[in-house]
């Protein structure tokens, strides 16, 4: 599967991994992506659980399919500070026009971040 995805670049992830129903991403925490305390800023943590959730979503998806997220809910459970995250993302159910998805996103071994998330299944027109 080849998805083009400027944003994800930008922000520095990663795909890790991508299987029926699952996708894992990775970003190494760099200066730009830390809020003014020093931790990493919810937006990051927020793309970066978006962006798997959707991997996952559309791993699932026949060739003439695509998805876009229609709600996120992120959870944040502990600061994350510079190192690696990893996103760990499972499709939980998957209809005609809906599907769900959740979302763990890990710094070592704490769960820093837990995220659910509603997306569109649309006809995929070939744009991305």
């Amino acid at each position: 599967m080849k998805v083009s995805l400027p944003f994800l670049q930008h922000l520095g992830a990663r795909l890790l991994h991508i299987s029926s129903g699952e996708a894992r991403l990775g970003l190494l925490v760099e200066d730009y992506h830390l809020q003014h305390l020093g931790y990493v800023h919810g937006g990051v943590i927020s793309s970066l659980a978006d962006n798997t959730g959707w991997f996952a979503v559309i791993s699932d998806l026949p060739e003439d399919k695509t998805s876009v997220t229609i709600e996120i809910k992120v959870n944040y459970l502990k600061p994350a500070v510079k190192g690696e995250l990893l996103a760990v993302g499972r499709l939980l159910k998957r209809g005609k026009k809906v599907a769900f998805a959740v979302v763990e996103v890990w710094q070592d071994s704490e769960l820093v971040a837990y995220a659910t998330g509603t997306y569109a299944v649309l006809e995929n027109k070939g744009e991305v």
